[in-house]
């Protein structure tokens, strides 16, 4: 299995170069890049407003790491000022540019990239659906999904970074899990900084997404520099969806925020067949009590409340 990973990898560092490059490839990397049309590279990166561990504000820098990562979707968390504008802390041109990586629209305020600093990005398919979603706190926080179509595969991709409180952590993974349980069931990944660093103990606030989504794999992602805590996470559903979890270490990820990025391979063509295959469908409620979509007036609102008072 480990070899078989590493292939798609391989495969999917060919795909990558033909999408940036923007270029056709001859009649034999045509060939193998359509073998590769299902494969998806995702990843989830805490930048930390872009501000390294030298303590140098440096977006450029940040970029860089995101271009090694050469992700089709990736989730950032930090990725607007904590407070005042709320302003995106990445110049977007130069990011597409370098990467080919588009933001999705979930901002509450117009100069976010995000809300509560999880941000979206792709570079390949259609966004079907986007939105916010409130979760409970002792500190504001809150997640963003997006739906995808990939060559006329569906994905779904939540992103969020969760709380430093243990029990706030139990009921906002609650409140993920029931939003999801809540939606036409479709291959489906949760990532993001859980902030949760005992995923083995019995109690453990990753237990809240059970049965929903298998939280076994872990990889140290923080602190950078020397990484010891299981922070960064991809999760998927059905189980099988995530393959050749790993962290991204670099030399310029060590440098450029306190947590290293994490990414994984989807293979849409196996999705499909898992998803079909599995016995473990979430039941779809007829109404959402779980927090839902937050409009941007209810957005300005809550931020209001517990942010500018």
């Amino acid at each position: 299995m480990p070899g078989q990973f590493a292939s798609l990898s391989r495969l999917l560092d060919g795909v990558g170069r033909f999408i940036r490059l923007g270029q056709p490839p001859d009649a034999a990397a045509a060939s193998t890049a359509c073998d590769g049309c299902d494969l998806v590279r995702v990843a989830s990166y805490n930048i930390h407003k872009a501000i390294g561990n030298d303590g140098t504000y440096d977006p450029a820098r940040t970029i860089a790491v995101i271009a090694e990562i050469d992700a089709d979707i990736i989730a950032l968390q930090e990725a607007d000022r904590r407070l005042g504008d709320r302003k995106g802390r990445l110049n977007l041109a130069t990011l597409e540019k370098e990467t080919g990586l588009t933001l999705v629209p979930v901002a509450a305020r117009p100069m976010s990239h995000g809300w509560h600093g999880n941000a979206l990005f792709y570079r390949r398919g259609t966004v079907l659906r986007a939105e916010r979603i409130h979760l409970p706190h002792a500190e504001p926080r809150g997640a963003v999904l997006a739906e995808f179509d990939i060559g006329g595969r569906h994905l779904r991709v939540v992103a969020a970074h969760l709380g430093l409180l243990s029990r706030t952590r139990r009921l906002q993974m609650e409140r993920l899990r029931s939003h999801l349980e809540a939606r036409e069931p479709m291959p489906t990944l949760l990532c993001g900084d859980f902030n949760e660093w005992r995923p083995g103990r019995t109690n453990s606030p990753l237990e809240r997404l059970s049965p929903l989504f298998q939280t076994s794999n872990a990889v140290p992602s923080f602190p950078s520099r020397r990484p010891v805590f299981p922070l960064d996470r991809i999760f998927g559903w059905p189980d099988g969806l995530v393959a050749d979890f790993a962290v991204h270490d670099s030399p310029v990820a060590r440098r450029a925020s306190d947590h290293l990025p994490v990414k994984a391979v989807i293979d849409l063509k196996s999705a499909g067949r898992l998803f079909g295959e599995t016995s473990i469908l979430p039941p779809r409620r007829q109404s959402d009590t779980s927090g839902g979509e937050i409009l941007d007036g209810e957005a300005d609102r809550l931020e209001h409340r517990y942010i500018g008072r």
